[in-house]
């Protein structure tokens, strides 16, 4: 490595080592001894995220130095950026930033812009990490989504700030998780069985579940069976219980999923005997689909 670039690692890098000589130092003080777990636990979790973000910002710091550097070094005479559109830039100007959220914190990625009049400008450094045109970075898209799926928005956001610090709004996460659905008909569709010869087998498996509704999400008739109806709730119903028997008439939709299989048919066959105990499966899943709907629950 160049003396230059030795010298701005050491450099770039320096907060994030202070913070490492800060929390190893804390940890070997006499007086941590008195500390109970729960406490070295947080103190560790709060200072060790910080640093990992240091680490990741001092990263960021290198890569631009770097880049202004291979400018400074190739000239600007000449040298040229193509841009998406085919039409080059040839103007840079250095030190311009953007904030990146990631599960660590914020961060803050300075690159060099390419630049032609009446052009947008183009940001190499932006392609080679691959940055999201918003302000969340990948990592933080895909925990929105894991969190996302396992309960509330709420809960989703409280998990994820506990985790990473305030780094992301509920809409910021609502809009997250929408973003990374949009995909979902497309992949379905592409997986779509194609006609079967004889040979094959498709095996169609289905299930449902009523899904309880807030009363303006009902459909017309759903709803106004609702408000005909009497209710006499007899317990309470509580998040994640099932509701007493009928008392969820008239106020959920059924949501129904259907995956469809489609495999090659063994020698020997599913029905390789007249009696049906003792088939064993006879297909590999080959391809796979599936197919949410949903329709009213009510008593008619």
């Amino acid at each position: 490595m160049e003396p230059y670039c030795a010298d701005a690692a050491a450099d770039v890098f320096a907060a994030a080592i202070e913070t490492f000589n800060c929390l190893l130092g804390q940890l070997a003080d006499p007086q941590t001894a008195s500390w109970t777990h729960d406490r070295l636990e947080e103190v560790i979790e709060q200072q060790g995220r910080e640093l990992l973000r240091l680490l990741l910002q001092a990263h960021l710091d290198l890569r631009a130095l770097r880049e202004q550097d291979a400018v400074a070094e190739a000239g600007i005479g000449g040298a040229a950026v193509v841009g998406a559109d085919g039409l080059p830039r040839r103007r840079v100007e250095m030190r311009h930033h953007r904030l990146l959220a990631t599960v660590f914190g914020t961060v803050t990625v300075t690159r060099c812009a390419w630049r032609a009049p009446g052009l947008p400008n183009v940001y190499p450094a932006d392609m080679a990490l691959s940055l999201p045109a918003g302000r969340h970075s990948h990592g933080l898209a895909r925990l929105a989504v894991a969190e996302a799926v396992r309960g509330s928005f709420d809960a989703a956001h409280a998990a994820i700030t506990a985790r990473c610090g305030n780094v992301l709004g509920k809409r910021q996460l609502q809009r997250l998780v929408q973003a990374a659905a949009v995909d979902i008909d497309a992949f379905y569709q592409q997986r779509s069985p194609v006609p079967r010869t004889r040979d094959e087998l498709l095996v169609l498996s289905c299930d449902a579940k009523g899904v309880v509704m807030r009363p303006e999400a009902l459909r017309p008739a759903t709803a106004k069976a609702a408000a005909r109806a009497t209710r006499t709730f007899r317990t309470r119903l509580a998040a994640g219980s099932p509701a007493p028997r009928g008392e969820d008439m008239d106020r959920s939709l059924i949501s129904t999923i259907a995956s469809i299989l489609a495999g090659v048919r063994r020698r020997g066959g599913a029905l390789g005997s007249r009696s049906c105990t003792n088939i064993t499966p006879s297909f590999r899943s080959t391809t796979r689909s599936c197919l949410g709907t949903g329709s009213p629950r009510s008593r008619t």
